[in-house]
């Protein structure tokens, strides 16, 4: 089928099916992950090999848009009230699961590079679903504003610790000693040129804006402006998730006017979000479930674990509020598209255990994308941070699915 027809379905497909997820309570973005999966090359193949490979330059672009709309969540006021709290709540839940992982996976006997290189991947945390959740539910609250902070900084934590691992596992194969270097100046250089990156293009963003008021332009001006950091972190090897959060991080603290920004680049970005839900689901296979066994499990579970008790550590630490210390990590286990593209490189870096490590990462995916968003909304639901409109709006939909 066409590439542009494929993706014409695809898209449909996912609306049809929000509504039927809203009947059900389900957020809409594990009706994209579903919608996805149907037209996958391992379902009815509307979207085959060569068209996800095709529009892989999409998938880029949106994560690029995620990771600004994060990015705007950064205000400075905002961050003064979580202050140092989420800082330490990130590093606790990061390394929580990174160590837990280690652990299990030892303890049952695989082998060091293998289980260390996990446990990295293991860091990180889906941003994209996370968002998505939140925007749907319109949620606001000590605990939302503290998630995404926690979701935006995970990935700055998960870089530096999965460049750690790497180089270690590497050495351990090799047989080589890790230097300084591989293990801690070279990731904390790509984390400090992505924000510097980042907020340089930010700030020439915000003096641009002076010249340019009509709505139209300005949102012009920040297609360019993500684009370019999309295209200079790929281009030098820096981090494109990070580099577009500063631009939106920057903007969002340099201009008076960002809320109306924000709100301008809210209205564009849907529709590209909704076809990198449904290209994400798409690209899952479900023959890997079969092929993962006993590791994939205890990678989920020990995740999972170190995720959920290591933000309910840390936000006991810097005494947070109960709700945050009793949901917060029931928020954090969505894994997608930072962690595939660490598989990624683990088959280039790390070939013995390459294509192991990668089915393992798939698997978990599937697990977390399809779960992970209906999680993430009970949290927020149970935390009290959905508005009573929203949940009176779903109750009304509930009893009227039921009516007929």
């Amino acid at each position: 089928m066409n590439m542009l027809l494929s993706m014409a379905a695809a898209i449909a497909l996912g609306l049809l099916l929000t509504r039927i997820a809203k009947k059900i309570n389900l957020p809409n973005v594990t009706a994209y992950l579903v919608a996805g999966l149907a037209v996958g090359p391992y379902c009815l193949n509307l979207f085959d090999q060569d068209a996800l490979a095709g529009v892989a330059q999409i998938t880029s672009v949106a994560l690029g848009f995620i990771a600004f709309s994060i990015g705007g969540e950064f205000k400075w006021e905002s961050l003064k009230r979580v202050g140092t709290k989420a800082v330490i709540i990130t590093l606790f839940q990061a390394l929580a699961a990174l160590a837990l992982v280690d652990i299990v996976l030892l303890v049952f006997g695989f082998d060091v590079p293998l289980s260390i290189t996990l446990g990295a991947i293991a860091t990180a945390t889906a941003p994209a679903a996370t968002l998505m959740v939140v925007r749907q539910y319109r949620a606001q609250g000590t605990m939302t504003n503290t998630l995404l902070s926690v979701v935006a900084m995970d990935d700055a934590v998960g870089l530096a610790a999965f460049s750690i691992s790497l180089a270690i596992a590497q050495s351990l194969t090799s047989g080589a000693a890790p230097t300084l270097y591989n293990m801690l100046i070279s990731p904390l250089l790509e984390i400090i040129l992505s924000l510097v990156v980042g907020g340089l293009l930010g700030a020439l963003l915000s003096f641009l804006m002076r010249f340019f008021r009509s709505r139209a332009n300005r949102l012009s001006l920040m297609l360019a402006a993500v684009l370019a950091g999309v295209a200079l972190a790929d281009g030098y090897g820096l981090s494109s998730l990070l580099t577009c959060m500063a631009i939106g991080a920057a903007m969002v603290n340099l201009r008076d006017d960002s809320e109306m920004l924000v709100e301008i680049i809210d209205r564009w970005t849907p529709p590209l979000f909704t076809l990198f839900f449904v290209i994400s689901g798409a690209e899952l296979d479900l023959h890997v479930l079969s092929t993962v066994g006993i590791l994939g499990l205890l990678y989920i579970l020990a995740r999972s674990f170190g995720k959920y008790f290591g933000a309910r550590a840390g936000a006991s630490v810097v005494k947070s509020e109960p709700k945050i210390r009793k949901y917060l990590g029931l928020t954090l286990l969505p894994q997608a598209g930072v962690a595939i593209g660490m598989a990624q490189v683990v088959i280039t870096k790390l070939p013995e255990y390459g294509a192991e490590i990668r089915a393992v990462v798939l698997c978990a995916t599937l697990v977390y994308e399809l779960i992970g968003p209906v999680i993430t909304r009970i949290a927020l639901e149970r935390s009290g941070e959905i508005p009573g409109s929203v949940l009176a709006e779903q109750k009304h939909r509930k009893n009227k699915a039921s009516a007929h």
